[in-house]
């Protein structure tokens, strides 16, 4: 179905290709994943199989590229339309109308297809995708999962023999990932679509991959069956990782695989003794936040929510799309709505501070972290961070360099990875020294390495005395770096404790590990490396 035939892609100004000589063949009705490090050239492969790249990118591609016999070079993208259908990263970016049913139909307007089969068609996709109660609701108003089932419908309609969805998941919580997964997998095998998926999350989707493309980062791919490529890959799951630590073969893929193999585990580390625990810092308390109260219009977002936030403690906040996280720590932070009650921060509400003066006691990193970068160069952003928060010349760009070192002063923001994006906005609100430090879904995009360095930053700040607050979707990133794990549903806190008895106890928010070796709470597979190593206590 999908052929790349020695394809090399270099774009103007680029010091290397960003693919060299790929070669690959997706077939018919497969379900094929694309994994590889931030920056490996992931997006450049999906963007090329609809020939967006080149046409539309710039560059230069040499190779041939064809999907159902169709090449690239003979034919600009609108002339795929019918051919390919592509889901990006942010669904609500992509749509065009106003209502789940308007959408839907939209791509086939464009298309000319005759009334009687747009409605034929906007039906069965209703039933497919199981949106039918859906159809003349708002785009706004859906969670995050019901958005990208839509926007997945929209590309449907045009009945596309080929797929392609970037980092489907990376916006949704557990339940919801779930649910867009049974869609896509419901394609695959009922319907014999094909369907190319790029996802950082591999734990989600590569137990129902047919195929594996690798990009380790030179430009090269690899492919081939999951389990041959993952058995070297330095980005893996933490099943895999699992698997490769105690040697177990084949390599499991699932949950499920991996409890297989699991008995003569969990009785070795019986044996080790109970898996280590964080204990709750008993710092001094840095924030205390009584009767939040957040409202858009009827909506009620927070209610009544009691908060406080004590030194060296990384907090997780959890719960799934629209239970409050976000609006509850921009009402913390100050800069966003709140109805009813009060933040204390060393005696002061940071609401009743000019924007500045709150960024002193309470620093936010929103979802897309580049929305606070807007000048042309690292260099520009670190400089206008230390005049705005009156601090010392060089403040900020120390704190970058000991985030993450090697980032120059003349790089364009924009042009950084998504790491390192997050490190230079991270650094540019510790300039102004807050004691908390609220992070809003900080690991989208991020791959497995990482996210492992940005564990080890946050534990490094709370280790300095600050309170960090990290909401995330991201259930293994919370088992590696969280103390306290506080979970929202419908505006209120649900569960708050040790991150090993909220993660353990939950069947939607356990880790991997944790599921594997039940009823054991371990979380990590470092936890694990770490006991065998000790051996029997």
């Amino acid at each position: 179905m999908i052929e790349f035939d020695a394809v090399t892609v270099t774009y103007s100004g680029a010091a290397a290709p960003a693919l060299v000589d790929a070669t690959l063949s997706i077939a018919e009705g497969e379900l094929c994943l694309v994994a590889g490090r931030t920056g490996a050239g992931k997006s450049t492969l999906l963007r090329a199989i609809n020939g967006l790249v080149p046409h539309f990118t710039g560059g230069r591609l040499s190779g041939r590229v064809t999907v159902a016999g169709r090449s690239t070079r003979d034919h600009p993208p609108r002339e795929f339309a019918d051919l390919v259908g592509v889901v990006g990263q942010d669904p609500l970016a992509g749509f065009t109308t106003d209502t789940v049913e308007e959408e839907l139909a939209y791509g086939m307007e464009q298309l000319a297809v005759p009334a009687a089969v747009m409605r034929k068609r906007v039906e069965e996709t209703l039933d497919l995708l199981g949106i039918a109660e859906l159809r003349r609701r708002p785009l706004r108003t859906l969670s995050g999962g019901q958005q990208q089932r839509v926007a997945i419908g929209a590309a449907l309609t045009a009945h596309p023999k080929v797929l392609v969805l970037d980092e489907p998941t990376s916006s949704l919580d557990p339940t919801a990932a779930e649910d867009v997964l049974a869609a896509i997998t419901r394609l695959v095998h009922d319907l014999g679509v094909t369907v190319v998926v790029a996802e950082h999350r591999l734990e989600r989707v590569v137990q129902y991959a047919d195929y594996l493309v690798y990009l380790p980062g030179d430009g090269t791919v690899r492919s081939g069956t999951p389990g041959e490529i993952l058995a070297t890959a330095d980005v893996a799951p933490p099943v895999v990782e699992l698997g490769r630590l105690v040697g177990w073969q084949p390599l499991p893929l699932s949950v499920r695989d991996a409890r297989r193999h699991a008995a003569d585990l969990r009785t070795r580390l019986a044996a080790a003794g109970p898996p280590p625990t964080r204990a709750l810092a008993a710092g001094p308390l840095l924030l205390r936040a009584r009767q939040i109260v957040v409202r858009y219009g009827p909506v009620v977002a927070v209610r009544g929510v009691d908060v406080d936030l004590t030194a060296g403690t990384v907090t997780a906040l959890m719960g799934r799309n629209g239970s409050g996280k976000s609006s509850l720590l921009w009402a913390l932070q100050g800069s966003g709505p709140r109805q009813g009650g009060r933040v204390d921060v060393g005696g002061v509400d940071p609401r009743s501070r000019p924007a500045h003066q709150a960024r002193a006691l309470v620093g936010l990193v929103p979802q897309t972290a580049s929305d606070l970068l807007y000048l042309d160069s690292v260099e520009q952003e670190c400089d206008q961070a230390d005049r705005e928060s009156g601090s010392s010349a060089g403040t900020c760009r120390a704190l970058l360099d000991g985030l993450v070192p090697g980032i120059g002063d003349q790089q364009h923001p924009r042009d950084l990875s998504e790491g390192q994006k997050l490190a230079l906005v991270l650094a540019v609100q510790l300039t102004a020294a807050p004691t908390t430090v609220l992070l809003d879904e900080p690991t989208r995009g991020l791959d497995y390495p990482g996210k492992r360095h940005f564990a080890t930053m946050i534990r490094r700040l709370a280790d300095d005395g600050r309170t960090v607050v990290v909401a995330t979707h991201d259930v293994e990133f919370v088992a590696a770096v969280a103390d306290r794990v506080l979970v929202m549903a419908d505006g209120d806190i649900v569960a708050d404790g040790s991150a090993t008895d909220v993660l353990a106890a939950s069947p939607a928010f356990a880790p991997q590990v944790a599921k594997v070796l039940a009823p054991q709470p371990w979380l990590t597979v470092d936890q694990v490396a770490a006991a065998l190593a000790d051996g029997p206590r």
